[in-house]
């Protein structure tokens, strides 16, 4: 026996978790001096999340400890059974340092039991999507082996593209230079980004203007979405509904029997994106 976990950067909606049975691992914010651990949008007012960082609140995040990792696994160990741990872009966070480290520890205390942690090379609803697929094949009864081929075969298919609104908090994160901010923002140029098969965040266009930005990251879904009347394609924003439930629209007028998704994006990884920031995930061809 073996139990499922992924972490809150995942950022399925905590109705959808409490359905597929997860154990989720909540990953830390700190916002006007106080930490929140990320509750999968149940009790957190997103809306005066985003209205905080537009009044000049920066938020910050940190990585876990090894000790919270133990606090999490050594329960279903003690209870004698293994974990499969389906993780956001190890190439996104030193947390995974110190899940290592755990896990080191934990297997000295447990050596006859296994925990397994796939990466899935993307963050938000990227590795969310991964997650909700693996879920369903874990409740059929998919073994670990089976689960991690599954994983990693679906992660290689899934494309995760954003645009931002505002460069200044990609800037903050490091992700832009300041000279591409300042220039960017004045003459209303917006990235388009997607996750590379490493994980890592890349810039693979510069839009005159966010519709234009909307249109390249649909032309991509035109190019190379695969499956996408089988698979959901999920569309996710920080504080920019409006835009976003458009963008659906015009998702929908080209696929119309596609399940589309409409989700905000959490507090985690809105510190980094910034209000104003719409995503498109779907399965596809390749990266």
């Amino acid at each position: 026996m073996y139990q499922l976990f992924c972490d809150s950067n995942c950022e399925l909606w905590y109705t959808t978790v409490k359905e597929l049975g997860l154990n989720v691992i909540r990953m830390p914010y700190t916002l006007a001096g106080q930490e929140y651990f990320y509750d999968m949008g149940e009790k957190t007012d997103l809306t005066a999340f985003f209205d905080a960082m537009k009044g000049g609140e920066v938020p910050k995040t940190s990585a876990l400890n090894e000790e919270i990792y133990i606090e999490y696994f050594e329960p279903v160990l003690k209870k004698g059974e293994d974990i499969f741990y389906v993780t956001f872009s190890h190439a996104m966070s030193k947390t995974f340092d110190a899940m290592d480290r755990a896990i080191k520890t934990l297997k000295e205390k447990y050596p006859d039991r296994e925990i397994r942690s796939v990466d899935t090379r993307s963050i938000s609803m990227g590795c969310g999507f991964v997650v909700y697929y693996a879920a369903l094949r874990y409740k059929e009864g998919a073994t670990m082996d089976e689960l991690e081929a599954y994983v990693k075969e679906l992660s290689a298919h899934t494309a995760t593209y954003f645009a931002v609104e505002d460069l200044t908090y990609l800037y903050r994160g490091g992700r832009v230079s300041g000279v591409s901010k300042v220039f960017g923002n004045l003459l209303n140029i917006k990235p388009v980004l997607h996750f590379d098969d490493e994980g890592r965040i890349v810039n693979i266009a510069k839009e005159k203007g966010f519709r234009r930005a909307l249109s390249s990251m649909l032309g991509y879904m035109k190019a190379k979405g695969q499956d996408v009347d089988k698979y959901k394609i999920i569309v996710i924003h920080a504080d920019y509904k409006e835009v976003a439930e458009r963008f659906v629209e015009s998702i929908k007028a080209e696929y119309p029997a596609a399940d589309v998704v409409l989700q905000y994006v959490g507090p985690v990884i809105g510190a980094h994106c910034g209000p104003g920031t719409v995503g498109l995930i779907f399965h596809c061809s390749e990266r």
